[in-house]
């Protein structure tokens, strides 16, 4: 969208639209400091419209896709899942000219696997190879992976769009014959938008139609909406204040004055009465849009074993391999000598009946490849000085864990249970955190990368958000509040995690005496109200890291974190086991890098290193 000087306001419907309709480019907060809706609080307002299916569409990521997709079969509702991608005027891989700072913006909506399959190619390599400003695709890239995909012209910062504003409506016809070519005409639509009144609107909606007749191409109506119902635009003004870092006074921010707002077939019909076709064609490529997605069917990577092993042959010889060292008094260098049958006789009764019990489970679970992976990550590190943690949470029940060398609490000793940590009666994925020297974590997904593969591993993105203290703080700067004032205000916020505007506005009456004397401070209470909780920005999970045995955007998009040589998944971690994909938790620690360093001092003034693991816990000194 281009920024604006016209003002559209309305109020939301009250009932169900009669007019059937589906709106088909939609921006959510992954669309950062842009979007304002939330996922379910968008879909609740569309089941509240009557509207059967909706559309995705955010700027140059697919991180919203699966929740959007999961929270509409909740309700019914048909979720078409697409992007508003970045198109490059030239190349995605030129980053030197202002051309090349200002793409074109093209929806994309998938109609099936492949499409779907597609776009994450499209979005992943826009954000490894053709980030510039924005995650950029171009036309040769669209050429390749077009199948599966519906494109839309966009808004008016579209290619056609932008070249009608321009008057050059001879490079408006050539680039929707272009596309329109390359999709086939009946994958290609001249999207048009509702900000009637608006003369760059007024002059591209103009300019689409005359396109349409010529070319027979079909036109279609988007909203464009970056918020459910349109008392929220003075909301979303706000929000874009905080992603530019102006206030809202300020004569000459970026701002958005069309009410980009979801609305119902109703009012569509009466801004567009000689386009009924545009609109009826929402609800025909809605039936067209027929994506499913298997969720839920979680592929741990295979673990390469020996030749004349399979993987649950190779666990159990590992598992009795390390019970003689830790239960046989072997040597851990002569272990490898040891089989199955020849260390059975030589273990105590109780050690063999816990280890063919766990190893029953596991591998009826299906998780002899997790402990390898596991293990093998762990060995490395500290066959390669890297302190690591003696075992956290459950996994410290497990005595395969513990034989194998992943913990080192002996959980027959301190009578620890297996079922905390892997239940037969209740079916969930192992979760064994690996904690490692914090100044050494970059050497294991160094290692990860080197035995699975680049485009095979990736870390894991978060969204920082917009939380109780941290939105008071942003929207009392956007409405000009003086900082000390501020600063008091977000103060007033009790000091507990996870604590919400809401829950503090209940807890500390000083809040409710401020906003009942102050109309300043009532006002920033109120649009923090609105903004609380929305993505603020994306980073990488502390921990969180994925494998898989071929390359990560068959399963998810991927992109680059900004200052960091590494990939990450555009699927924040609660859904990245969704698409398949299992979740290691490799944890840089400061508490074992602080040890590690005093171990080396010890050392040196004494000659000699303590061996937390092996000591006396009882011992006094």
């Amino acid at each position: 969208m281009g920024e604006t000087k016209t003002a559209d306001k309305r109020e939301a419907p009250a009932v169900k639209s009669t007019v059937d309709f589906v709106h088909l480019h939609n921006h959510t907060h992954y669309s950062l400091l842009d979007g304002l809706q939330k996922v379910p609080a968008m879909l609740d307002w569309v089941q509240e419209l009557g509207q059967k299916a909706v559309a995705i569409t955010d700027h140059g990521t697919m991180s919203g896709a699966i929740e959007f997709y999961k929270e509409a079969k909740k309700r019914d509702i048909k979720p078409i899942i697409g992007m508003e991608a970045y198109v490059a005027a030239r190349k995605h891989t030129d980053k030197n000219t202002r051309e090349d700072r200002t793409p074109y913006h093209l929806t994309l909506l998938a109609t099936n696997e492949i499409g779907y399959k597609n776009l994450i190619k499209l979005s992943t390599i826009a954000c490894l190879e053709g980030f510039y400003y924005k995650p950029r695709i171009d036309r040769e890239l669209i050429e390749k992976y077009h199948e599966g995909i519906i494109a839309l012209t966009g808004c008016i910062g579209g290619e056609v769009g932008s070249h009608i504003l321009a008057d050059n409506y001879q490079s408006a016809k050539e680039t929707a014959e272009w596309y329109s070519e390359i999709f086939g005409k009946d994958n290609y639509y001249l999207e048009m938008q509702p900000h009637i009144g608006w003369e760059p609107q007024d002059k591209v909606n103009a300019g689409l139609r005359q396109l349409s007749k010529e070319l027979g191409l079909g036109l279609v109506v988007t909203g464009d909406a970056h918020y459910s119902k349109s008392e929220r635009h003075y909301a979303h003004d706000i929000l874009l204040c905080v992603q530019t870092g102006s206030t809202i006074d300020d004569p000459k921010r970026f701002k958005l004055d069309q009410d980009l707002s979801i609305y119902s077939g109703d009012e569509l019909a009466k801004r567009f009465p000689d386009d009924l076709e545009a609109l009826a064609n929402t609800v025909k490529i809605a039936e067209r849009c027929d994506l499913e997605i298997e969720l839920g069917k979680i592929l741990i990577p295979k673990f390469e074993v020996p030749e004349k092993y399979t993987e649950r042959e190779y666990l159990r010889e590992l598992v009795y391999q390390g019970a003689m060292w830790r239960y046989g008094d072997i040597p851990k260098e002569d272990i490898s000598e040891y089989s199955e049958v020849k260390a059975k006789p030589k273990l105590p009764a109780e050690v063999v009946e816990r280890i063919e019990y766990e190893l029953e489970v596991v591998a009826r679970m299906g998780y002899d490849g997790y402990f390898l992976i596991v293990a093998d990550l762990l060995n490395w590190s500290k066959n390669n000085g890297i302190v690591c943690g003696p075992g956290r949470g459950s996994a410290a029940g497990s005595i395969v864990a513990y034989v194998t060398n992943i913990t080192d609490l002996d959980p027959l000793k301190y009578d620890l249970l297996f079922e905390r940590f892997l239940n037969p009666d209740r079916i969930s994925m192992p979760d064994i955190d690996m904690d490692f020297c914090q100044s050494r974590r970059g050497e294991i997904i160094d290692y990860v990368v080197q035995q699975y593969g680049r485009a095979n591993v990736a870390q894991i993105i978060t969204f920082g958000k917009l939380l109780a203290k941290g939105v008071i703080r942003d929207v009392a700067r956007v409405l000009d509040m003086p900082y000390a004032k501020a600063d008091a205000m977000a103060k007033l916020i009790p000091d507990e995690l996870g604590i919400n505007l809401t829950s503090s506005y209940e807890k500390e009456p000083k809040i409710k005496e401020l906003c009942d004397a102050d109309p300043q401070a009532a006002r920033v209470w109120e649009y923090a109200l609105a903004l609380e909780g929305l993505n603020r920005n994306a980073g990488t999970h502390a921990a969180g890291v994925v494998i898989s045995n071929e390359p990560l955007w068959k399963k998810t998009p991927l992109f680059k974190p900004s200052g960091l040589d590494t990939l990450a998944t555009q699927y924040n971690g609660k859904y990245v086991e969704d698409v398949d994909l299992i979740k290691f938790d490799f944890l840089g620690l400061k508490t074992l890098t602080v040890i590690e360093e005093a171990n080396k001092l010890i050392e040196q003034r004494h000659g000699k290193r303590v061996d937390f693991i092996t000591a006396d816990v009882n011992d006094k000194g």
